[in-house]
């Protein structure tokens, strides 16, 4: 059942009319996505030698599409979320770089418009890929595809989601500004207490998960019958597991990186090179 769920309930969950505002301003918001986004920004600026064009899927509100077209790439800027393309446009305008931008509305499942090497440099950020599931290998294959040179992809990793599924209060530990008028973050800081009072370790839904390595499903379903908007399913890689679809698909020089200090943030960070 959840298998025909996954992609309708991300295209409810990205196209909030609010996202695009909201997820431009996360970096503002939360000390975890700083170091995050900088460690991402570093791995990208180390990779463009030999990069003219571009492809960022789930490129949000241009983030790393804005900036690698800062930096005179040809960039396809790829999303599902139309909220978040009319911002990034916006922020792509003030930044002065449309003529090197193209916005593009669309899923991660279907890349069949895209040429096989079409690209130099291939993103996928904030783990787009994982929302993806149970498509997510195929999903991987397709972004190795279109790509000439360099695949660098962040996903969720089942091991650094233990650890966030272990901590009371989650993500509202990283909240920079308690004044920011964000929903999430307002919700975070009037529910601190009471989630570090009523924690209890879900044991076996850790153990499932580890085995399993989804994170949702039949709750998230019923919200989504409801009218509700709920959080994406989410597949969680293994890095052993991860290197295999990769080398599997004929990709060289792959490096890696897991969760690091902050594992609530992003469960994950992986990156391969072809």
């Amino acid at each position: 059942m959840r298998e025909s769920y996954s992609q309708k309930i991300s295209q409810r969950q990205w196209n909030q009319p609010d996202k695009g505002q909201l997820e431009s301003q996360r970096e503002a918001t939360f000390i975890d996505d700083i170091i995050q986004k900088d460690h991402l920004e570093r791995q990208v600026l180390a990779a463009l030698d030999g990069v003219e064009t571009v492809f960022d899927g789930g490129a949000g509100c241009g983030r790393f599409s804005i900036l690698l077209a800062k930096r005179g790439c040809q960039v396809t800027h790829f999303d599902i979320s139309q909220p978040m393309l009319d911002k990034a446009k916006e922020l792509a305008a003030e930044a002065g770089v449309l003529g090197n931008m193209e916005f593009v509305q669309g899923a991660l499942e279907d890349l069949s418009a895209y040429r096989d090497g079409q690209f130099d440099m291939v993103l996928s950020f904030d783990a787009p890929v994982s929302y993806t599931y149970p498509n997510q290998e195929k999903v991987i294959g397709e972004l190795s595809r279109i790509c000439k040179k360099k695949l660098l992809l962040s996903v969720s990793s089942r091991l650094g989601s233990l650890p966030y599924l272990a901590d009371p209060i989650q993500k509202s530990r990283f909240i920079l500004d308690e004044s920011c008028p964000d929903p999430f973050v307002q919700w975070c800081l009037s529910h601190r207490e009471e989630m570090a009072e009523s924690f209890r370790f879900d044991l076996a839904g850790a153990k499932r998960l580890l085995a399993e390595g989804v994170l949702g499903g039949e709750a998230e379903i019923a919200e989504y019958e409801r009218g509700g908007a709920p959080w994406c399913i989410t597949y969680g890689f293994l890095p052993d597991e991860l290197r295999g679809i990769l080398e599997g698909l004929g990709l060289k020089d792959i490096r890696m990186a897991g969760p690091g200090p902050m594992p609530a943030a992003y469960p994950g960070r992986f990156c391969g090179k072809s």
